[in-house]
């Protein structure tokens, strides 16, 4: 696993980093410069980020969350000060685990775990949203095709069902693909 730990403070990151090889994590890359951070770390491709941040301004929180947003991977962040809206935004923008004055390398492991396990729940469970959002959109053009098909055939809802199904089979398309060409081909006619 490739882990880069964001910190400007070279002690703060050694305890991350030593916490990290005493896991049994190697692949360790430091970033102690905050420019060009998104752009650095795209070019490294980390499995996990490891942020800390000892006292978070509102830039370097908001720096931090587009970060976290762009890259998509586990984020930890380590702050020695919070409130509720820095935890709120924190959620917001991706981070998997916001810990607040945790900063111990025998804490290590177990807060890395949490983070790829709550990122990975999370991850699940965006997926599944997006599924579920194509579902109905699929739905929605499947039924209003059944309609354009009842209205200008004058066919059932089974009947117009079938002729669409029987041209995708035929055509080896799916049939949201066949309801989309008769909204467009409707579309056309108006």
């Amino acid at each position: 696993m490739k882990i880069v730990i964001v910190d400007e403070s070279p002690i703060r990151s050694a305890i991350l980093e030593e916490g990290l090889r005493e896991a049994g994590f190697t692949a360790v890359e430091r970033l102690s410069v905050m420019q060009n951070l998104l752009q650095r770390i795209y070019a490294i491709d980390p499995d996990v980020i490891l942020i800390d941040l000892e006292n978070p301004s509102r830039d370097a929180l908001e720096q931090m969350f587009q970060v976290s947003r762009a890259v998509r991977r586990p984020v930890a962040m380590f702050v020695d000060q919070s409130d509720t809206d820095s935890i709120r935004a924190s959620v917001d923008a991706g981070v998997s685990a916001y810990i607040v004055d945790g900063l111990k390398k025998e804490r290590i492991k177990s807060i890395l775990d949490l983070c790829v396990s709550r990122f990975n729940a999370f991850s699940h469970l965006q997926n599944e949203l997006e599924r579920a959002k194509s579902d109905l959109e699929e739905r929605k053009k499947l039924d209003r095709a059944k309609g354009l098909l009842m209205k200008a055939k004058g066919l059932s809802e089974e009947e117009a069902y079938r002729l669409m199904r029987s041209a995708a089979m035929r055509e080896n398309k799916k049939i949201a693909e066949i309801a989309q060409a008769i909204i467009t081909a409707a579309e056309l006619f108006k």
